[in-house]
């Protein structure tokens, strides 16, 4: 077995603090996490007689264990509690995940002693999706407050059988005030490349129209509305369903009013990723902004700072995948990893 040639991505902390940029102004400022993290897989033991979730069982081809369930719980709190902490001093305001198989793995995870003392509510519905994962958001409680949410449908169809209905994810539109401002975040866990890229490529350009159908909702009731899509995309920022059907714009000066602006495309231009696949890194984990969010008034809320989080006891160390995110589950066992896919954030900012 050949040890795989790949470069490993720096840590992108970007770590000039926020005291530092704005020191001539001596002001002080605050600054929250907003963070998204494919969990791989996180499933309890226990066999739902609904869903495709044998193999993730005790007695199943996985040998899916409790205490190798707890150990996975305690992985994936573990990663979840330092995200962004190195700029914000603290765990994430708002984490968006996906692939968690239950409310029930969400309950236990945000029970982990990393983070049971932050108070994390959740918002999750039962999707679709034949295996039975969905996505979620987590939320601190002292720090925001749900008003609205909803899981929005994604129709699609086999394109050799249009009475076939294809499973997948809902998207999860969730609306509410964060430290007291108004915003609206969606999670995402858009169809996978299953069959190809080329040939699954229709499906997340239908989830990328919802996509921005629930956004365009949103700007018809506010045009300065304060938008974060988040998720798991299955697709680059320079894929046809990002940057042609959701429109995401690379750069903040492209942008006018009710239009989105999505930090990772820098990230990727200079071959960063987010998950690694036969030597090379996709960037499929993605969190986009609105308009509004990238102002510089900061007397409310703005985008400061995008990253990957991407320490170093994530990155597999040994053997074929050397270089690859240390994912949990590999060669038909559990390795006591993390996931296939490093945990992506921003930081909001405002003046205190």
């Amino acid at each position: 077995m050949h040890l795989m040639k790949i470069k490993i991505p720096l840590l992108i902390v970007l770590i000039l603090t926020i005291t530092t940029v704005f020191s001539q102004e001596k002001k002080a400022y605050k600054v929250n996490t907003v963070a998204f993290y494919n969990l791989e897989n996180l499933f309890d033991t226990e066999n739902d007689p609904l869903t495709y979730d044998d193999d993730r069982t005790p007695d199943g081809k996985d040998h899916w264990t409790e205490e190798i369930y707890q150990d996975k719980l305690k992985n994936m709190a573990k990663v979840m509690a330092e995200i962004g902490a190195e700029v914000s001093g603290n765990t994430p305001a708002i984490i968006g995940v996906c692939e968690t198989e239950n409310r029930k793995v969400l309950e236990d995870l945000v029970n982990q002693e990393t983070l049971v003392e932050q108070d994390y509510g959740i918002i999750q519905f039962d999707s679709p999706d034949r295996r039975g994962i969905d996505v979620a958001l987590l939320y601190k409680k002292k720090l925001f407050t749900p008003t609205h949410y909803k899981a929005k449908e994604l129709l699609i169809y086999d394109d050799n059988d249009k009475s076939k209905r294809v499973f997948t994810r809902d998207q999860l539109v969730v609306s509410g005030m964060l430290d007291g401002e108004k915003i609206h975040l969606i999670v995402n866990h858009w169809p996978s490349r299953s069959g190809g890229e080329k040939r699954s490529r229709s499906k997340r350009i239908k989830a990328a129209k919802l996509n921005r159908q629930i956004i365009d909702s949103i700007f018809s009731d506010d045009p300065y509305a304060k938008i974060i899509t988040m998720g798991d995309f299955n697709d680059d920022p320079t894929n046809p369903s990002v940057k042609d059907h959701l429109n995401a714009k690379r750069k903040t000066s492209e942008l006018a009013i009710k239009e989105l602006y999505n930090p990772m495309e820098d990230l990727a231009k200079q071959g960063y990723g987010s998950l690694a696949y036969r030597d090379s890194w996709n960037l499929f984990d993605q969190i986009i902004i609105s308009t509004e969010l990238t102002k510089k008034d900061f007397s409310s809320y703005r985008f400061y700072q995008a990253g990957i989080y991407n320490k170093t006891y994530l990155v597999n160390a040994h053997g074929r995948y050397k270089g690859y995110p240390y994912r949990s589950f590999a060669s038909g066992s559990y390795t006591g990893g993390y996931s296939d896919h490093f945990p992506v954030y921003i930081y909001l900012v405002k003046e205190k």
